[in-house]
């Protein structure tokens, strides 16, 4: 970072900066000037703010300081991160113009805006998570009744593009919390109560954005009238309207075609296991309990080689589908890659195809790096081998997916050819393109390499020539190449030899060979790297042509990549494959946490689940850490993992038909809404009550505890009551009240199971196994006593504990 105090003046180069920045008042503007990015401030606080660095004015514009500070062209990348990770917009302003023809500063313009959700630069980017933009839009208007809000969302590192619609907020803020988009665009008629992801950066944008016939008009632009025919049919007109308005807002920030979103997938919560944001919270899916991703479902099953595979694991345990004929295509394709170990060499040969998905994006854009290229010639090297490995299965999933790799032979080729082994960063360094690979090219690198020896070889022929011995030729900055001849033979020089400099003892001359050499050598390394830019640009486009294959190509691959994991994790950790039933039933003999079972120093204990007809609820009992919240969360985790196509932490398994998953697992303070414990608890509790159905698991612990004894036991008892009479769910409810266990004996579809520990003198042992029937009693005094609390008041509870039970 370079600071400076020389004054900036209002010279045309400032002029035209302040005009640009007038354009874009709302973006940090990175100002290409040579090889710096030049970034102005409103003032030093917020430059010191952004770049954690301390700036001096700089200069003066109408009497208000300019802080300004220089980037490294080559190491704007750093800054850039850091400045996205804060969520700042980045206008990116480059020299278009020819510095050799610019009469004044040389022309700029804005060539990208960066913004959180619209990245696609490998160094910006997390290689582990998707990247979305959202556009929200509210059916004021009323168009359809059945719709409250349509949303788009795009990963424009990828070209994925969805579209969907929901009737109800909750619905909503469900899947917000599924997608966690980086940014989402929003207009003023949004209801000012939504709660949004704090990791979401909101773009206030016009409400024509969102018109329905603005976004056709962008939409129908965009995709082929087929593909937009499709949509206008489907009745997504809310749903419309958002997608217009990302893709507006895409393109304005890109200022590029985007030839890699090339359709949009509509999404419906009909085809998925609905999962709340509780639930996915308390599962602890990708992100655990503090927030981090280590000790998550995602770390323990995510073996993936490649970081588009990692990515679609994630996706398909944030999005747990209930076709029964994809998921049984999905657990065929594991069973045979497991029976077969076939895992194994498949899982080799995709360890060094690296990030297709993202790197074929960029060559849409127009913006992929040399390595980039080196990177997808290696994966297109291996394509061949994984399509031999898996054309041999007669399974339908791996057949199908070998048929959708293509192999791109001439593409190879092509970079083979054209790209060396080790290429540097920019294709603005050079030295990318391989010899060999273009005439033109090689003639102009000949012209810098051999100037030495065409040099030696004119002095040798012009001596020979003229017989003169003092002869030689020479360079200097100021005059070029020249012929040098002594004083006392320069009267015998040929008249072809034009004079160019007078010394002491000596005359210059040039000749018309040396000059023509002299305009070749001077500007052979810039044509050079023009030619070079020239190549490296029609690669890119020869690559578009091929794009759309190339895209599915990877995606097969990030699939392919998903079942080898899944197939290595079944082995490794002895899964067991589910059975899909068609009933709504659950049977589980000897299942296990998958998360818990990696982390313990000790056998983790197994236990069984029975869920039917006659057995809707069961009221879970016994003492706290004796492992009932871990027996829940297991059993929604094994039907989880279940609806993605995954084996599964158990003896066996038998998984109905399940809609939805519930939890309502621990509770905290919001101190942000004001809300307390009891209040946070309530508010889930509704949220269940009012979505759940009769095909939905439910996970209730400890409802009423944060309220007073008898009010707490009364909601207890009355939401078991009308989850087991009202809703009819499956529901595993675990309580400390004592008197819970008595429901059995007014409703037959609920079982008393508890978590068996035993007293032996003064300690208390955790046997972690589910037996049939209510606890004996909730051991509360000994767990208090092995959580270190003191002696005298450990007699004091017991007293007391005595005389309440006398009573």
């Amino acid at each position: 970072m370079k600071n400076s105090t020389q004054p900036i003046e209002h010279t045309p180069m400032m002029q035209q900066y302040l005009r640009i920045k007038a354009e874009h008042r709302d973006h940090l503007l990175f100002y290409r000037m040579g090889d710096f990015y030049e970034l102005f401030f409103e003032d030093a606080k917020r430059a010191s703010e952004l770049l954690n660095i301390t700036l001096t004015a700089r200069g003066q514009n109408q009497g208000n300081p300019i802080p300004m500070a220089g980037v490294p062209y080559h190491a704007a990348e750093n800054y850039l991160a850091k400045l996205v990770r804060l969520g700042e917009t980045i206008a990116i302003c480059e020299q278009i113009g020819d510095p050799s023809t610019s009469k004044g500063p040389v022309e700029r313009r804005v060539v990208r805006i960066l913004t959180p959700g619209t990245l696609t630069d490998e160094a910006l980017l997390n290689e582990s998570e998707d990247n979305y933009i959202m556009a929200l839009h509210v059916n004021a208007e009323k168009t359809n009744p059945n719709v409250l809000y349509g949303f788009a969302y795009l990963d424009l590192a990828s070209g994925r593009f969805y579209i969907s619609e929901t009737a109800t907020e909750s619905n909503l803020l469900q899947e917000l919390e599924r997608i966690k988009p980086s940014e989402i665009l929003i207009s003023e008629v949004l209801p000012a109560h939504l709660i949004f992801p704090k990791t979401s950066r909101l773009q206030h944008r016009l409400q024509t954005e969102f018109e329905f016939n603005t976004a056709t008009q962008i939409l129908s632009s965009h995709f082929t009238t087929e593909d937009y025919n499709i949509l206008k049919n489907k009745g997504l007109s809310v749903g419309l309207s958002a997608a217009g308005a990302v893709l507006h807002y895409v393109k304005d920030t890109q200022r590029a075609n985007l030839p890699h979103i090339h359709s949009i997938i509509v999404e419906s919560t009909k085809d998925i296991l609905g999962i709340d944001s509780n639930t996915r919270r308390n599962l602890e899916l990708t992100r655990n309990l503090k927030g981090e991703r280590d000790n998550t479902v995602l770390s323990v099953i995510n073996s993936t080689q490649t970081p588009m595979g990692s990515r679609l694991l994630a996706r398909w345990l944030h999005m747990p589908i209930l076709s029964r004929l994809i998921l049984n295509a999905r657990l065929d394709a594991v069973s045979a890659l497991f029976k077969n170990q076939d895992y194994l060499t498949l899982q080799e040969t995709l360890k060094t195809m690296g990030d297709m998905e993202r790197i074929l994006s960029r060559i849409a854009l127009l913006s992929a790096r040399p390595q980039d290229l080196l990177r997808l010639k290696n994966a297109l090297k291996k394509l061949p081998i994984l399509k031999s490995h898996t054309e041999k299965y007669t399974e339908s999933l791996l057949s199908t997916l070998s048929k959708q790799l293509f192999t791109f032979p001439e593409l190879y080729n092509l970079l083979e050819s054209a790209i060396i082994e080790n290429p540097p960063n920019m294709i603005r360094d050079g030295g990318v393109i391989k010899e060999g690979f273009d005439q033109e090219l090689d003639e102009i690198r000949n012209i810098s390499q051999n100037a030495e020896n065409f040099l030696i070889q004119l002095e040798t022929a012009e001596r020979q020539k003229t017989g003169l011995s003092t002869l030689k030729v020479g360079y200097n900055r100021i005059h070029g190449y020249y012929i040098e001849i002594s004083r006392g033979q320069a009267t015998q020089a040929p008249s072809y030899y034009t004079r160019r400099q007078t010394l002491k003892n000596a005359e210059r001359f040039i000749i018309p060979e040396l000059k023509t050499f002299e305009d070749k050598i001077l500007s052979s390394k810039e044509r050079a790297l023009l030619r070079e830019k020239h190549l490296y640009e029609t690669i890119l486009i020869d690559i578009q042509k091929s794009l759309l294959q190339l895209q599915s190509t990877s995606e097969t691959v990030a699939t392919i990549d998903v079942l080898a994991c899944l197939a290595e994790r079944a082995e490794t950790l002895h899964w067991q494959r589910p059975q899909l039933l068609e009933s709504t039933e659950c049977y589980i003999q000897r299942g296990r946490h998958p998360i818990v079972e990696q982390t313990l120093k000790m056998p983790f204990i197994p236990n069984d689940l029975t869920l039917n007809d006659t057995r809707r609820m069961l009221m879970i009992t016994g003492p706290n850490m004796g492992g009932k919240s871990t027996y829940m969360r297991q059993n929604a985790l094994i039907v989880l993992l279940a609806h993605i196509g995954s084996f599964v932490p158990a003896q066996s398994a038998k998984i109905g038909k399940f809609d939805k998953i519930f939890t309502r697992i621990g509770a905290q303070d919001d101190l942000s809404s004001g809300r307390s414990t009891f209040m946070v608890e309530m508010t889930e509790a509704a949220l269940i009550l009012q979505n759940a159905t009769a095909q939905s698991l439910v996970l209730l612990d400890e409802i009423g505890r944060g309220t007073g004894t008898f009010d707490g036991l009364s909601l207890a008892w009355a939401i078991a009551s009308y989850l087991t009479t009202e809703i009819k769910a499956f529901t595993l409810f675990s309580t400390h009240y004592f008197e819970m266990t008595e429901l059995p004996k007014s409703y037959s579809t609920i079982a008393n199971v508890h978590l068996d520990a035993v007293e032996f003198g003064e300690s208390l042992v955790f046997l972690y196994s589910l037996q049939e029937g209510p606890a004996s009693q909730s051991y509360g005094i000994q767990v208090a006593q092995l959580a270190g609390v003191p002696a005298s008041v450990i007699t004091i509870a017991k007293q007391k504990l005595l005389s309440l039970e006398s009573n």
